[in-house]
């Protein structure tokens, strides 16, 4: 069954206005649900209006691809923890270059079966496609390898990389040249997809664990652009507009992300943020005879005495699961008249709202929920701040931008040091992914609790019932 042209562009455009809705609705956690259902019903239209216009296959293959995706997607849903979210981001951002690129590949194989010749915007546009979608994919799996612990979350650094990466540019654009010149033949597009694939490696692998949000944001982008590049092979409308608006929010995000790390994107890719990591000498001359440890028993009657006390959320809480301990002591503090807020800083965790998400969960209210430029003027007014597996987003050095060895110089952080008091919960005084000593838990306002997240939050909670 074939469609009229003009019935299908008007459900296309349909499915367009619910995803840019979509879009503007995930903007806000509150509108978030309904953004994402509003995306997933203008994909569903738009397949659906593709199917009956193309009928290019027989619809057993579909309702087969259906129905594996679909115990797939449930599968990944309820085994995957929130934790984990980030790595199953990057796996599907993998999923959708690769995806991308092998349908490419497949229109190409089929069009030189046939006589027509290939033209200039189908060839361009299938190298491209196979460039960024592989890419994308093995891109995406080091970003996963490095977020599951697979792979060294530090930089890997080897030498003559730039030379090699911009080997490898320059090849692929030979091979993409190559193949519009020669139309004929398959084989610069397949070698293509080995050469790119290399190079997400190579592109990937020196990036350390601090700027995974970035690298997220950025590989996102990449597999829209794939997408779209995909559309132009196919002649698809929908899919070259989808593939667009999913490359161009990806970019928008990152831009957002460096913004935040008060980095630029080439300093991300380039610069290997955690490479060197201190040395115990570096650390005791930061810490040694000025850390002030404390227990929960302590720490419960601070937080009985104060009015105001904000928590910031890292990614120590994410590791210990701690979210639903976090909720049921904050629901105490608030019985006793304490009101508590919560900071959220940018690039907190592994993934971009990776700690909104992570209280979504467990229902605190978005209201509590403050960015970072709203609540830094509140701190001189606080309490107590309770800094729960955060550090390089709390560090103080941020504030040195005369140190050119810093690797978080200029970073805008959450000023937590301007609190009446700061307790920090960590197990050690280890260092973040940056791989430098923070200040903030020797300073004079400073008490750490060195304990496992989750764990100090019941001891907090049953400490604060007693009192």
């Amino acid at each position: 069954m074939v469609i009229d042209l003009s019935i299908v562009n008007f459900v296309y455009l349909v499915a367009v206005v619910l995803f840019i809705l979509g879009l503007k609705g995930l903007s806000h956690p509150r509108t978030a649900v309904r953004g994402n259902l509003m995306g997933a019903s203008g994909m569903l239209i738009a397949i659906v209006v593709t199917l009956f216009d193309q009928n290019i296959v027989r619809f057993e293959f579909i309702v087969m691809g259906l129905l594996i995706g679909t115990v797939l997607g449930a599968a990944f849903a309820f085994r995957i923890a929130m934790t984990s979210m980030p790595q199953l981001v990057a796996l599907f951002n993998g999923l959708g270059g690769a995806a991308s690129m092998l349908v490419a590949g497949a229109a190409l194989e089929q069009e030189l079966t046939g006589t027509n010749s290939l033209g200039l915007q189908f060839t361009m546009a299938s190298g491209i496609s196979a460039l960024i979608g592989s890419i994308t994919l093995l891109g995406s799996l080091v970003a996963f390898g490095k977020l599951q612990g697979l792979i060294t979350e530090s930089p890997v650094l080897m030498p003559g990389r730039h030379i090699l990466n911009i080997t490898l540019g320059l090849i692929s654009i030979g091979l993409i040249v190559w193949l519009v010149l020669d139309s004929s033949n398959s084989l610069p597009f397949w070698i293509l997809v080995g050469v790119a694939a290399l190079f997400g490696i190579t592109l990937v692998i020196p990036i350390g664990g601090a700027d995974m949000p970035v690298v997220i944001s950025l590989l996102n982008s990449y597999s829209g652009l794939a997408a779209s590049a995909t559309g132009f092979v196919l002649q698809n409308n929908m899919l070259i507009i989808a593939g667009a608006l999913v490359g161009a929010a990806g970019i928008i995000l990152t831009r957002i992300m460096c913004k935040a790390m008060n980095r630029s994107l080439i300093n991300v890719l380039l610069a290997g943020v955690g490479a060197v990591a201190t040395s115990p000498t570096q650390d005791n001359e930061v810490y040694e005879g000025k850390v002030k440890s404390t227990s929960a028993d302590e720490v419960a009657m601070l937080l009985e005495d104060a009015r105001r006390v904000v928590i910031v959320p890292g990614y120590g809480m994410a590791v210990a699961q701690a979210q639903f301990a976090v909720r049921d002591f904050t629901s105490l503090l608030e019985t006793k008249g304490v009101e508590v807020e919560f900071a959220i800083h940018p690039v907190a965790g592994r993934m971009p709202g990776h700690m909104n998400v992570l209280l979504a969960e467990v229902n605190i209210p978005y209201e509590k929920l403050r960015e970072m430029d709203d609540i830094n003027p509140t701190f001189e007014q606080t309490d107590v701040v309770l800094v729960i597996g955060a550090n390089d987003v709390v560090n103080p050095v941020a504030r040195d931008n005369d140190d050119p060895g810093n690797p978080i110089a200029g970073m805008p952080i959450l000023d937590v040091d301007h609190a009446r008091t700061v307790v920090v919960i960590k197990r050690s005084l280890s260092p973040g992914f940056a791989g430098i000593p923070n200040p903030l838990f020797a300073a004079e306002n400073c008490l750490m609790l060195f304990a496992d997240a989750k764990q100090a939050a019941f001891d907090l909670a049953a400490a604060i019932k007693e009192l």
